[in-house]
């Protein structure tokens, strides 16, 4: 049975006083996953319509710069927390039911894209360090990406880095048409481009797929518009890209745009028969109630 909580709507990129690092109890983690975040300054070339980041001009943001010594020290901290069990009597992460009261990973997240950031690869690096070092062996390193920087050279850097810690890829497609894509993710990077990135990627590796469906003004995607999107599972998998996972998810959190909602249970439930119909595995994460 799949567990709910409260807290699935809780991803705040803020904790305490930190700047970088961030716990969230997060449904796709089935636990605890810890945020880093390498986009305080919200700089991100897609534009969701889904999003949950503020990026109302005006807002407060930091610069681009990330100061690996302050996300060492905040990093530090949390995992330390996490390693004791000491996390699970800090509020809110009190009211964690047991059964999502593990640590999963430690995820490249946030307020942005990661891999736009110049700090990624040094950022891997010291991730891996500290959890050798809190004794979190097990613990996952995600890269949790829409996949338009997958080709460029210090990206391919740091995903062979993670090859080497057992890190994993989550990446995006959220449409199988070059129109919807536009219309949820709202970007100047073409379809073609995510897809061929995708593939790249993974030739090298195998990486899990994410994909958000939502409703919008009420409507659900067209079954049209899922069935193309299977379809390019479908080519994925016949052009060598290895997919370990298809994360088939909707909205938990406030999104960008008020006309934006949760599909059905149904529909998620549907789509996650299609895919496993490709033979790959895949996981529903439905909205908390």
């Amino acid at each position: 049975m799949a567990i709910s909580t409260p807290l699935f709507a809780s991803h705040a990129r803020r904790w305490q006083d930190n700047r970088y690092v961030y716990p969230v109890v997060s449904r796709r983690s089935h636990g605890l996953s810890i945020g880093v975040n390498l986009n305080p300054d919200k700089a991100c070339n897609f534009d969701c319509v889904y999003c949950s980041v503020d990026r109302t001009p005006g807002e407060p943001r930091d610069g681009a710069e990330v100061d690996l010594g302050i996300l060492r020290a905040e990093l530090d901290q949390l995992l330390g927390l996490a390693a004791s069990g000491a996390i699970w009597s800090v509020p809110p992460f009190d009211r964690t039911p047991v059964p999502l009261r593990r640590l999963n990973d430690v995820a490249f997240s946030g307020d942005g894209e990661p891999t736009a950031s110049r700090a990624l690869l040094p950022a891997c690096h010291l991730v891996a360090e500290l959890i050798r070092w809190h004794g979190l062996q097990g613990t996952k390193i995600v890269l949790i990406t829409n996949a338009t920087l997958l080709d460029r050279p210090q990206v391919v850097d740091a995903l062979a880095f993670l090859d080497g810690t057992d890190g994993e890829i989550w990446a995006k497609l959220d449409a199988g048409t070059e129109g919807y894509y536009q219309q949820v993710d709202r970007t100047k990077v073409l379809l073609a481009t995510v897809l061929a990135n995708l593939a790249m990627t993974g030739r090298r590796r195998a990486i899990v797929i994410q994909s958000l469906f939502l409703c919008l003004d009420g409507e659900p995607p067209s079954a049209a518009e899922l069935h193309a999107y299977v379809e390019r599972l479908r080519a994925l998998i016949a052009g060598g890209c290895r997919i370990k996972l298809v994360q088939i998810y909707t909205v938990a959190r406030p999104p960008a745009e008020s006309t934006v909602t949760p599909v059905a249970d149904a529909l998620l439930d549907r789509l996650c028969q299609e895919v496993r119909g490709l033979g790959l595995a895949a996981e529903a994460a439905y909205a908390p109630r």
